[in-house]
């Protein structure tokens, strides 16, 4: 087993992210995962991600606040305990459109 304790995350890079903070949770730099990767993303108010896509598919699972994702589909706003599949090369953007800290968990095979 691998525990990653909260005072141990550790933050790493986003592109085209701003206002936010990403912590990396399990896989990738913070434990030995193999299949896939866990992250803590913060966004500030008016904080979100330019519209881009990723090789993989992610999981995002709102825990705290309210985060708009946008897609070809359209805008949903998603809540506490909300969640979203973002298909491999799916473009998405993000944007915290209140006034309050928005708490999502990631996940992703890569």
């Amino acid at each position: 087993m691998h525990v990653t304790r909260r005072n141990e995350m550790k933050p790493y890079p986003t592109v085209k992210h701003h206002g936010m903070v990403a912590f990396r949770l399990q896989g990738k730099e913070a434990s030995p995962s193999h299949s896939a990767w866990a992250g803590l993303s913060i966004f500030l108010p008016g904080g979100g991600a330019e519209t881009g896509s990723a090789p993989s598919e992610k999981v995002y699972v709102v825990l705290e606040g309210e985060i708009t994702v946008i897609t070809g589909a359209g805008a949903v706003t998603l809540g506490p305990l909300d969640s979203c599949l973002i298909e491999a090369h799916e473009e998405r953007s993000i944007e915290n459109r209140t006034t309050g800290i928005v708490r999502m968990l990631v996940f992703s095979p890569d």
